[in-house]
């Protein structure tokens, strides 16, 4: 079987999260594979979850004053900050390849993860709901919904960060790990800044192995493209869509 890969690096916070929308759609339609889309967001962002609210996961008076970028994603979950230094990957597969149970798919899907960083060198473990741990402390969160025939996994793998200015914009009173001591980082744990590149390729080389499936790299299709662009401009490109809930 072979999977695409779609690599859109650093991008606008409001694309990442229209480009995911859009493969689902392109998937339910059988116009692509399943796609393994990796992707950084471009500056600092905060990423609700569909169900959440602004004010009640994310310090706003905070992210105006530093200029912080907010986006709502298609996926539930806890809010998250990301920024460059976050590779996110999302994962868009049939739903026959996972089981119903969506805590039972978080483990399938991470396990790529966690292959990957063992091909880095590191020793992970995933933990149930849906992070992946390396001597205790989370390096790895994701989110996950259902759309049609596909299932949808984001992730994030921390590869460098400022975990203080993470806590200082995100409210921790419903969050699992409240304090920057429960977290991690490659460039932590590997004592270096392991470079984008090399980090994306242990991703792919992971997911390949852990589904027995080749992964090749592609492009958007032109219908893709289109919904793209007319998601940013109806809906993820728009405040009040990160702030109406």
């Amino acid at each position: 079987m072979i999977w695409r890969l779609l690599d859109t690096d650093l991008a606008l916070p409001a694309y990442t999260s229209a480009a995911d929308e859009a493969i689902v759609a392109a998937r339910n339609m059988n116009l692509v594979p399943n796609t393994l889309h990796l992707y950084r967001r471009d500056r600092p962002t905060v990423s609700l979850g569909y169900f959440e609210r602004a004010e009640e996961s994310v310090n706003l008076e905070l992210v105006k004053k530093m200029g912080i970028q907010i986006v709502r994603r298609m996926s539930g979950g806890s809010a998250i900050y990301t920024d460059p230094d976050q590779i996110i990957y999302s994962l868009v597969l049939e739903k026959e390849m996972v089981p119903e149970n969506p805590n039972e798919t978080f483990e399938i899907i991470c396990a790529g993860i966690v292959r990957a960083l063992g091909i880095l060198g590191l020793q992970a473990e995933f933990k149930p709901v849906n992070d992946i741990l390396i001597r205790d402390r989370k390096v790895s969160g994701s989110a996950q919904t259902r759309k049609g025939t596909v299932v949808i996994q984001h992730g994030t793998v921390i590869v460098d960060a400022d975990f203080d200015l993470m806590f200082k914009v995100l409210k921790t009173r419903k969050k699992k790990i409240r304090s920057p001591e429960g977290m991690t980082s490659l460039t932590a744990e590997l004592g270096r800044k392991p470079p984008m590149e090399e980090v994306k390729a242990a991703i792919v080389q992971g997911f390949s192995e852990e589904f027995g499936v080749e992964i090749v790299r592609g492009v958007l299709t032109h219908f893709e493209e289109r919904t793209i662009g007319q998601l940013v401009e109806e809906k993820y490109g728009k405040e009040e869509y990160a702030l109406l809930r």
